[in-house]
C-alpha cells in the first residue's frame, strides 16, 4: 500500500517553514541595508551642525543622552514590531545612532588618514559580518547557549565605559573596544543563526539585533584604528 500521501502534510509544513525563514532573512537583510541610509544621514547632520563637537565637550551628558535615546527607541521598536510603525521607529533609531556616531567620525576625520581608517573599519565590519553569516548558515553547532554570557559581558562593557568617562584611562578604553568587538561579533553569530534557523520570526526585531551588533563592531573598530593607526601630523 502506498503511504506517500500520508507524508505530504509533513513535507508541506517543512516547505512552508523554510519559506517563512527565508522571508524573514530576506526582509532582515533588506531592512538592514535601508537602515544604513538614515545612519549615514544622521552622521552627516552631526558633522555639519557641530553636534559632534558639542558631544565631545560634554562626554558625560553625551553618554546619558545616548543610553536614554537608544534604549527608549529600542523599547518603542519592540512594542511596535508587528506594524509599519516599527519600521519607521527603526529608521528613526538608526538616524539617532548616526548622529551619535558623528562624534567618533569627527575625531577620526581630523586625522591625516581619517578617510582611509573609516573605509578600513567599514571593510573590517563587512568581513566580520560575512564570516559570521557563513558560520551561522553552515555549522550544525547551536550557539544559543552563549546569549546569557554575552548579555553579562555587554552589561560589564556599559558599566566600564561609563566609569572610564571619569577615569579617562587609555588602556581601559582600548580594552573595552577589543572586548566589544569580540562580544558583539559573537552576538552577531547568535542572532544570525537564530534568524536562519527560524528562531526569530519578526524581521524588525531581527534587523534591530543585527544592526546593533554591526554598529558596535564598526564604532569600536574605528576607535582602535584611530588610536593605534591614526596620523595626527
Amino acid at each position: 500500500m502506498d503511504n506517500s500521501h500520508q507524508n505530504m502534510p509533513s513535507y508541506a509544513g517543512n516547505a512552508q517553514s523554510a519559506l517563512a525563514r527565508n522571508r524573514v532573512l530576506r526582509n532582515t537583510y533588506l531592512l538592514l541595508a535601508v537602515s544604513l541610509i538614515p545612519t549615514v544621514i544622521g552622521a552627516w547632520v552631526g558633522l555639519q551642525t557641530g553636534i559632534n563637537s558639542l558631544m565631545g565637550s560634554s562626554p558625560g551628558f553625551s553618554a546619558i543622552l545616548f543610553l536614554a535615546g537608544a534604549f527608549g527607541l529600542m523599547f518603542l521598536i519592540e512594542r511596535n514590531k508587528n506594524s509599519s510603525v516599527g519600521v519607521a521607529l527603526l529608521l528613526a533609531f538608526t538616524f539617532f545612532m548616526g548622529v551619535m556616531l558623528s562624534r567618533m567620525l569627527g575625531f577620526v576625520l581630523g586625522m591625516g588618514n581619517g578617510a582611509q581608517l573609516i573605509m578600513l573599519a567599514f571593510g573590517g565590519t563587512a568581513a566580520v559580518f560575512g564570516t559570521m553569516a557563513t558560520i551561522a548558515s553552515t555549522t550544525k553547532r547551536d550557539f544559543s547557549g552563549m546569549q546569557k554570557f554575552l548579555f553579562i559581558g555587554a552589561v560589564i562593557l556599559i558599566v566600564a565605559s561609563l566609569a572610564n568617562i571619569f577615569l579617562q584611562l587609555p588602556a581601559l578604553m582600548l580594552t573595552i573596544s577589543v572586548m566589544a568587538i569580540a562580544i558583539f561579533s559573537a552576538f552577531l553569530l547568535v542572532d544570525l543563526q537564530r534568524i536562519i534557523n527560524g528562531g526569530e520570526t519578526n524581521y524588525i526585531s531581527a534587523t534591530l539585533s543585527v544592526y546593533l551588533s554591526l554598529y558596535n563592531i564598526f564604532s569600536n573598530l574605528l576607535m582602535l584604528l584611530g588610536v593605534l593607526g591614526g596620523d595626527r601630523d
